[in-house]
């Protein structure tokens, strides 16, 4: 009998250690969540009143009276900044930054899972999270047509849970904070997520226009035009 259990205990061990190296070369899912009672809708409901009492100053500074129909969220790795933008009257007003609470990875765009690289490009929103195990989350449309088109990988190897959420850990997503990711949440809510456009930047190319050299892809040039093109309107 100790024998078997001994037998059993060691099992289990190398069972762990399995696990541990397996989740070492993944990307962590943000959407990992232990309880699913929330829905978008009350989450919305939720935060609605407190929300419009952090957010209704920095909108109606810049014109808003209610909540924007378009957004653009615009991510810099190299400045480690969210800007927020709304648009009014065909022109894109920024309404309000936000930093990230930590940050993995390197200059240069995703290229398979488990890199631990936050994405480059242009993206659209999946879904919004309201059971995340970062509080809330927003899930980016990464690979774009773009990613696969560059990639030889599988589509299921070049990773895909690619997110904005709270808290101040993260080893290829966004994070932004609780307070901040409930601000996003809603206005993306009120948008809805089909008129929100994301673009994920090495540097602010408006402020520094130097093209970042990868060395593991000889692709960037196109990258990089296609992200320049899109800060145009900001």
């Amino acid at each position: 009998m100790f024998m078997k259990k001994r037998g059993l205990f060691f099992l289990l061990v190398l069972i762990a250690i399995a696990l541990v190296i397996y989740w070492k070369d993944k990307d962590f899912p943000a959407s990992l969540s232990f309880s699913g009672k929330e829905t978008v809708q009350s989450v919305v409901e939720q935060l609605e009143e407190p929300v419009w009492l952090r957010i209704h100053d920095d909108l109606a500074k810049v014109g808003f009276q209610t909540y924007p129909k378009e957004l653009a969220l615009l991510a810099f790795k190299e400045e480690q900044r969210l800007e927020l933008y709304g648009k009014k009257d065909r022109e894109y007003l920024k309404i309000k930054t936000y930093p990230f609470t930590a940050f993995s990875g390197k200059l240069g765009p995703k290229l398979r899972e488990g890199d631990r690289q936050i994405p480059e490009g242009i993206y659209g929103i999946e879904y919004l999270n309201p059971n995340s195990s970062y509080h809330l989350s927003i899930k980016v449309n990464y690979p774009n047509a773009f990613d696969r088109s560059k990639s030889t990988l599988p589509r299921s190897q070049m990773g895909s849970d690619i997110f904005f959420h709270g808290k101040n850990v993260t080893i290829g997503c966004i994070p932004l904070g609780d307070v901040a990711i409930e601000e996003l949440f809603l206005v993306t809510a009120k948008a809805g997520a089909q008129n929100v456009q994301i673009i994920i930047s090495p540097r602010d190319f408006r402020e520094n226009n130097r093209t970042p050299q990868i060395s593991t892809i000889d692709w960037e040039e196109a990258l990089y035009d296609q992200i320049r093109n899109a800060l145009r309107p900001f």
